[in-house]
C-alpha cells in the first residue's frame, strides 16, 4: 500500500484527485492540504510515500515546497500549466499530470509510482548511517573534538567559518559552507542563511525572520525559510 497526501488550493481539483485516489486499490490517502504549510504538518505527523501536489499555489508554490522537503517521498505534480513540466522533471518527479486529466491518465501515473515503489523496496539495501554526535574542528593549531549539541550556530567569514560553542570561546576554522552542509545532514544543525547554520535546539525565539540564540540575532534567508519552517514543525517548535 502506498500512503499518499494530496495538495491543491482549488477545492474542486482537490476533491477530484481525492476521488481518483480512492478508486486505486494500492493507494491510501492519509491527508489533504490546500497549501504547502498544511502539507508540512501532514508530513510531520504521517509516514508518506507519495505526494500529489499542484504547482501554482499562493505563498509557497509546489516546486519550492518539494525542494524544501529534506527526505522526499515520490512526487507527482498536477497543474494546468505545461511550462512547469521541465522543472518538475529536474527534481525527479515520478510523473506530471496536466489538468484537466482523466482517471485513466491518473491511473497510468499511479502505476508508475507503484513500479518505482516496488523497485525501491527490493533494491534499497543502503545501511543506516549512524547519527553524527561530534565534529572535529581544526583551529588554533589543534584538532578539537566538539559535541554537536554544544554548537549554538556557525557563521561564514570569507574562506573561514566561525563556530559559536556553548560554554566556550568561538573557534575559527578553514572550511567551506558546502562541506559543512553535507557533514551536518541529519543533525540538529541546519542552514538558515547563505552565511549561517543554527542549532535548532538552541533557538530562544523567531520573529520577523530573525532567529534569536542567546544574545545573538541570526537572519533567516528567504530561500531557506520553507525548509526551516518544516524542520521546526517536525521538532514541535512553533
Amino acid at each position: 500500500m502506498i500512503r499518499c497526501i494530496t495538495i491543491d488550493d482549488a477545492p474542486l481539483a482537490l476533491a477530484q484527485i481525492n476521488d481518483f485516489v480512492s478508486r486505486v486499490p494500492f493507494l491510501e490517502l492519509v491527508g489533504s492540504a490546500s497549501n504547502a504549510y498544511e502539507a508540512m504538518e501532514l508530513l510531520a505527523k504521517n509516514k508518506v510515500d507519495l505526494i500529489y501536489t499542484d504547482i501554482d499555489m499562493p505563498d509557497l508554490n509546489g516546486l519550492d515546497f518539494v525542494k524544501s522537503v529534506t527526505q522526499k517521498p515520490m512526487i507527482i505534480f498536477s497543474t494546468a500549466y505545461s511550462e512547469y513540466a521541465i522543472e518538475g522533471y529536474k527534481i525527479e518527479a515520478i510523473d506530471y499530470l496536466l489538468k484537466p486529466y482523466s482517471f485513466n491518465e491518473f491511473l497510468k501515473s499511479a502505476n508508475k509510482a507503484l513500479e518505482y515503489f516496488e523497485f525501491k523496496k527490493h533494491t534499497d539495501t543502503t545501511p543506516t548511517k549512524e547519527k553524527l554526535t561530534h565534529i572535529f574542528i581544526k583551529a588554533d593549531y589543534k584538532i578539537i573534538n566538539v559535541a554537536i549539541e554544544n554548537i549554538q550556530f556557525i557563521q561564514s567569514q570569507s574562506d573561514y567559518v566561525k563556530f559559536f560553542i556553548e560554554g566556550s570561546k568561538p573557534l575559527m576554522s578553514l572550511m567551506s559552507m558546502k562541506s559543512l552542509e553535507e557533514l551536518l545532514q541529519n543533525t540538529n544543525i541546519i542552514r538558515v542563511h547563505r552565511s549561517y547554520f543554527i542549532n535548532i535546539k538552541k533557538i530562544n525565539y523567531v520573529a520577523n525572520q530573525i532567529i534569536r540564540i542567546g544574545s545573538h540575532e541570526i537572519p533567516l534567508g528567504d530561500s531557506y525559510k520553507a525548509a526551516f519552517l518544516e524542520c521546526i514543525q517536525q521538532n514541535g517548535i512553533g
